[in-house]
């Protein structure tokens, strides 16, 4: 018997693929549009972006709103233009800053100013930090022309009283020093418009005088050893922002709703254990920062999600000392703690006054942090 050959029809044959085809390119169709509409997708993308925007060193507030990542190139694009445009007026802010009515000084190798200060009475600005520099001399009262007095991280521990004879003064930053008191002849620079003495651990008390500053809208006292909130800051009727934190308050005074204007309340790391309803008054406050591990009590309206405020309670858990990899101890001075703590919660309230609003399911934050 022979063998049987079997003849297709070649047209026939060729139908079968092409069917087979349009079915196989249909179903890539369609595995590409589930792709596109799957989370895991659309998760791929937004962490990509936001690598990106991290590498860039875009904060996350510009590029998240309301919880939702904005992947679009044009916001991408319009960050980056931002970000130069911040590079700019830094740089001019540099070249303002190193004009002729400018004297900077830093570095350990510094004991004393320069004798040739002195004569530089046109001077508008010091900036003096990480020097060794224990005083400043009585011969400050010679800069009539004084608007700005940035003396942070040096080793003064006393200010002259010849410091109230600055009537132009209007910052006086002499924060992480070792002052154990303020003079109250500071009561007399009437424009002076913010303090920060944070960080010399030994301050309790703020000079009555001090009530005299009614363009003050800054107060940074937070570091030291304040068992109260002192009175003159209560007179401070423009006080925006007061930062209290890390002290040793027990409670606020029933009359905190005196400070009007008071928008950033910062009270961490203090012994409180209720909150005043005179909170309440406050009626521009808009960002509270307390200490929960110790509140028993809180006017409920706080958490209120109707009240425009952001309330922010942290959970403390100080670390006294840090351990290397290798097992090394490396043990901090407590001003190099503070000044830690202050930096981080800095970058923390920046991030969220950047934020057009916080998100809809809530309008209060509450976290943990580890210091």
């Amino acid at each position: 018997m022979g063998h049987k050959v079997v003849v297709f029809d070649i047209s026939v044959v060729r139908a079968l693929w092409e069917t087979r085809v349009k079915k196989h390119k249909a179903w890539q169709k369609k595995e590409a549009e589930r792709l596109e509409k799957s989370a895991l997708e659309k998760i791929k993308e937004e962490w990509n972006f936001v690598a990106e925007c991290r590498r860039k060193g875009i904060p996350q507030a510009v590029y998240c709103k309301n919880g939702f990542v904005d992947t679009s190139v044009r916001l991408l694009e319009k960050i980056e233009r931002n970000s130069l445009t911040r590079q700019s007026l830094l740089s001019k802010e540099r070249d303002k800053r190193s004009s002729a009515f400018v004297f900077e000084l830093s570095g350990e190798q510094w004991t004393e100013l320069p004798d040739s200060l002195k004569e530089q009475t046109h001077l508008k600005e010091w900036h003096i930090s990480n020097t060794l520099i224990q005083i400043i001399p009585t011969y400050i009262e010679l800069f009539q022309a004084m608007r700005i007095l940035d003396l942070p991280k040096n080793q003064i521990s006393h200010l002259p009283a010849e410091i109230g004879r600055l009537k132009n003064l209007r910052e006086l930053n002499v924060s992480f020093n070792h002052l154990k008191s303020i003079p109250p002849e500071l009561g007399d620079c009437e424009n002076l418009e913010k303090l920060d003495c944070s960080g010399n651990l030994e301050l309790t008390e703020l000079p009555f005088e001090l009530s005299n500053l009614k363009q003050v809208t800054f107060v940074d006292i937070a570091a030291n050893k304040f068992a109260s909130v002192p009175i003159c800051v209560l007179r401070m009727s423009n006080l925006q922002w007061l930062d209290i934190s890390n002290n040793s308050l027990t409670d606020l005074p029933q009359d905190i709703d005196r400070l009007e204007e008071l928008q950033t309340f910062i009270l961490y790391k203090n012994r409180l254990t209720y909150l005043p309803y005179a909170l309440l008054n406050l009626k521009k406050l808009a960002l509270l920062v307390v200490s929960g591990d110790h509140l028993v009590e809180l006017p409920t309206a706080l958490c209120d999600s109707s009240t425009p405020l952001k309330f922010v309670s942290l959970m403390d858990n100080p670390i006294d000392n840090t351990q290397c990899e290798d097992g090394v101890e490396v043990v901090e001075s407590e001003q190099d703690r503070q000044h830690f703590d202050k930096e981080f919660l800095k970058a923390y309230i920046e991030d969220l006054k950047e934020r057009e609003s916080v998100p809809s399911y809530t309008t209060k934050v509450s976290f943990s942090l580890q210091l």
